[in-house]
């Protein structure tokens, strides 16, 4: 299938989901909206669209310290939240009509290759982006590149750890600073099984984010090359397979995942109650354990990956979303100064952690005091996340990114893992061929 038709379909679609969704109009209705800087006087309007609500907090504290410390050139922030789905089909539509679109608007990283077909209707940050790359994590920028030209901020690094129970590790007698390699993971996991009552590991089957695609990239591989070609049944990615269901049917230190994924009530509750050693997820997954196990309270400490081999890489990004500033914006210069203050100065970069919990792109404040002062997170987990995450920073891998990533989602998702990991119906080098051939008759 060719790409301008894929565009059509998709816009096609757009329209019938929308026209089943309540008669809305194109530009959809929010869920959420809120206006900040109301009541300043000669203040610029400006629209943010994101479909995440906590974004939403980032953006109140920008825009009242912009008005602080602008007060001739103030702003009204008017942030709208809509559903996942709907908002990034009405951004695709009002930029393609050429009407309808915010100012400023959020957009998932599996969706942003939608937007940098033909020519991007978003506004390029390069002035802005450029003066920060030296001292942030690069591969996290590259996502929303084209040509030379990024067109959007980061929201966070994601880089992937393991987090450990010490108290299941302390009981089958493993330190956990030993685990150097998947190799030493599998070792220890068979202590973990022969002295305690937990597994080492869960494996899931509906969220590739949270350990084949992060294991898949620490080996500087991907579902895709840079020239767009499907490599998603290569040697690596079906021997990072191999080893998931190996885990689960050869070494016997792993289940899979209750629910499916590790960001379910089944998976809280049993993570909770102690059965099981290890969750391999991003750093923002650290809410997920404030929010949902409270009773591992001071109980989990978090390390790099294990890498594939000594002095391969211990991370990989995953998850992100890319905020950027729209053609249509009338004000598109304040837009991108705006965007820029929020997401992409030393103070942004800061809130990112404070704020939200994310892990900034810009390293150097990795090394500041700003970000190691005490709160929910080092209650929680203890010191030292910001100087682990200084060991690994130059070891995420850049991400392959196409209009056919989300195919391999839900390829993976629905199918591989299902025949592979639970199924056993399918050996790995059979489902992710299949899958592959799939994508490629896509286009």
């Amino acid at each position: 299938m060719k790409k301008g038709l894929l565009v059509l379909m998709f816009s096609l679609m757009s329209l019938v989901l929308l026209a089943c969704g309540g008669g809305d109009e194109a530009s959809g209705e929010a869920e959420e909206t809120e206006v900040i800087g109301e009541d300043v006087e000669g203040a610029t309007e400006l629209t943010f669209w994101t479909f995440v609500g906590q974004h939403v907090d980032l953006f109140r504290d920008s825009a009242k310290r912009w008005n602080e410390e602008n007060p001739d050139r103030p702003i009204k922030l008017v942030a709208e939240t809509y559903p996942y789905d709907q908002m990034h089909n009405n951004l695709l539509l009002a930029l393609q009509s050429g009407k309808g679109a915010p100012d400023i608007v959020d957009i998932e990283q599996s969706k942003y290759a939608n937007y940098m077909q033909g020519e991007p209707q978003l506004e390029p940050l390069n002035e802005y982006v450029e003066p920060v790359l030296e001292d942030s994590v690069t591969s996290r920028f590259e996502m929303y590149a084209k040509d030379g030209k990024y067109y959007g901020a980061p929201t966070h690094v994601g880089a992937t750890v393991m987090y450990y129970n010490k108290e299941i590790m302390d009981q089958a007698g493993v330190d956990i600073d030993s685990i150097k390699t998947w190799d030493d993971f599998v070792e220890a996991g068979k202590k973990v099984g022969e002295n305690t009552d937990a597994v080492m590991w869960n494996v899931g089957t509906t969220d590739y984010l949270m350990d084949f695609f992060p294991m898949v990239s620490q080996r500087e591989s991907d579902f895709f090359n840079e020239e767009g070609e499907v490599t998603l049944d290569n040697e690596k990615n079906v021997d990072t397979l191999q080893f998931l269901s190996d885990v689960l049917y050869k070494h016997n230190i792993a289940e899979l995942t209750p629910g499916g994924m590790n960001q379910t009530e089944e998976f809280y509750g049993y993570m909770n109650e102690g059965n099981a050693a290890a969750v391999l997820a991003p750093l923002w997954y650290m809410g997920r354990f404030i929010d949902n196990m409270p009773d591992l309270e001071g109980k989990m400490a978090i390390r790099p990956l294990p890498a594939w081999e000594e002095g391969g890489d211990r991370t990989a990004g995953m998850g992100g979303t890319g905020t950027a500033v729209t053609n249509q914006a009338e004000e598109a210069e304040l837009a991108k100064e705006f965007l820029a203050f929020t997401k992409l100065s030393e103070e942004g970069n800061v809130n990112l952690w404070k704020v939200l919990g994310f892990d900034p792109p810009r390293w150097d404040v990795w090394e500041s005091d700003a970000v190691r002062q005490d709160n929910e997170y080092y209650d929680y987990f203890g010191e030292g996340i910001f100087d682990m995450l200084l060991e690994v920073k130059d070891e995420i891998n850049e991400i392959q990114l196409t209009e056919y990533t989300p195919d391999v989602a839900t390829e993976y998702n629905t199918n591989v893992a299902e025949n592979v990991l639970r199924q056993q119906s399918q050996s790995p080098e059979e489902a992710l061929k299949e899958a592959a051939d799939k994508i490629r008759d896509m286009k």
